[in-house]
């Protein structure tokens, strides 16, 4: 698709972005839709850039695809990183090549404004892991745990 374009997603996007997200969480056994959640996340990123970067691939109709991308502080690092909370593509676009075209964006992005690493948090399902891999991530000896502490919704 020739129109397609990546920009920074704006506030017009929320209904779209928390569609993406409802799509993507039902693939996921760790998280649950709520549109009401996704939206209000979405927009405490998109209200402070400084808490992040949502972009997204997008064509004249409609939004393809996003990559949200948080900031915070690596005391192992010395300095800014990135996590990757969210890179999902619309269903009826999958497997064109779409995934890897935003997440080369965001390490561009990353790049460019000197962000010192790029964490994220998969899983196996359909090769997810094995995509990242062959985008130039490495596994790490750390495990994953969470804590709730509070529930706004």
């Amino acid at each position: 698709m020739p129109d397609l374009r990546i920009e920074p997603a704006t506030m017009d996007d929320l209904p779209e972005l928390a569609g993406l997200l409802h799509d993507l969480f039902t693939l996921e056994a760790d998280f649950a839709p709520d549109p009401a959640k996704q939206s209000r996340g979405l927009r405490l990123i998109l209200e402070q850039p400084s808490r992040g970067r949502i972009f997204v691939l997008r064509n004249d109709r409609m939004i393809v695809g996003m990559i949200n991308l948080l900031i915070t502080i690596s005391t192992a690092e010395g300095g800014f990183v990135l996590l990757l909370e969210d890179l999902v593509v619309h269903r009826d676009h999958r497997r064109l090549g779409y995934g890897s075209r935003l997440l080369r964006h965001a390490v561009g992005f990353a790049r460019e404004k000197k962000f010192l690493r790029i964490t994220l948090l998969t899983h196996e399902q359909d090769g997810v892991r094995g995509f990242y891999l062959k985008h130039g991530f490495c596994e790490s000896g750390m495990r994953t745990m969470r804590l709730r502490v509070g529930d706004e919704g």
